[in-house]
C-alpha cells in the first residue's frame, strides 16, 4: 500500500507523518507543494507545521498549492486523505472539510497532550478503537479553535462525522471537536497529531492503532 506526504514551506511534522505510515507498513512517496501530478497512492497526508508561515489564514495559501488540486481530485474520486493539525486547516481551506479553525480562545500556543474521546468508530481512520474510548494525543497549535455555524454544526452531529472531541476543551472549539469526517468517511481532519504518539519511544503510543488499522484496512479494500 502507498502513501504520499505533501510538503509545503513551513512544514515541519512531515518526515514524523512519514514514520508513521512507514511503521504502519506504508510505502511513502514525499511530494513538493509544487507539483502537479500526485503519484498513485492509496491515501494522502497533509501533514502539521506552519505552511507559508502562517500568512493570511493558517492553511490558505497552501490550498491554493498546484498539489492541492491534484489532492482534492483524488478526495473527490474517492481516495483517501488525512489531515494532521495544519493538514486539517488546508482540507478546511480547500473546502474539503467544512467549518474553519481559529485562533485559540486562550490567544496562546498550547503544546501538550491532551485527552480525545472516539466519538465514531466506523471510518478506517477510527475503526481500532472502540466508541467512547478515551485516549491521549498531543496537540501543537496556536489555531486548532474550531468553528462552523450551527447548521453545519447539527449536520456533522446528525450524519456521525465528528472522529473525536477534547474531553477538557484546551482551545475553545465548538462542541468540543477535535476532528471531523468528509460524508463519504474517506477525508479525516484532526488538530491532534497521532504521529507523535505512535511508538513507544515517544512515552505514548495511542496513535499507533490509527495507523496500523489504515493499512489494514486500505489493503483489505
Amino acid at each position: 500500500m502507498k502513501a504520499a506526504v505533501i510538503v509545503f514551506p513551513g512544514s515541519n511534522c512531515d518526515r514524523d507523518l512519514k514514520r508513521a505510515y512507514e511503521q504502519a507498513g506504508l510505502q511513502v512517496q514525499m511530494v513538493w507543494h509544487k507539483d502537479t501530478v500526485l503519484p498513485k497512492v492509496d491515501i494522502v497526508g497533509i501533514p502539521g507545521g506552519f505552511s507559508f508561515g502562517d500568512y493570511l489564514r493558517c492553511g490558505a495559501i497552501a490550498a491554493n498549492a498546484p498539489i492541492c488540486q491534484e489532492v482534492a481530485a483524488h478526495a473527490q474520486r474517492g481516495g483517501y486523505v488525512f489531515g494532521v493539525c495544519n493538514g486539517f486547516q488546508v482540507l478546511t481551506e480547500t473546502g474539503l472539510l467544512p467549518g474553519a479553525l481559529l485562533r485559540n480562545a486562550g490567544l496562546k500556543y498550547i503544546c501538550r497532550t491532551v485527552g480525545l474521546r472516539v466519538d465514531q468508530t466506523d471510518s478506517v481512520f477510527t475503526e481500532a478503537y472502540t466508541k467512547g474510548e478515551e485516549i491521549n494525543i498531543p496537540i501543537a497549535h496556536h489555531d486548532g479553535n474550531y468553528y462552523a455555524d450551527s447548521d453545519t454544526l447539527d449536520r456533522l452531529e446528525g450524519e456521525g462525522r465528528v472522529a473525536f472531541r477534547y474531553t477538557d476543551n484546551p482551545n475553545g472549539s465548538a462542541r468540543d471537536i477535535a476532528g471531523i469526517l468528509s460524508e463519504n468517511r474517506r477525508v479525516l481532519g484532526m488538530m491532534p497529531h497521532p504521529e507523535r504518539a505512535s511508538e513507544s519511544a515517544h512515552g505514548n503510543s495511542d496513535g499507533a492503532r490509527l495507523f496500523a488499522h489504515l493499512t489494514k484496512a486500505l489493503s483489505e479494500a
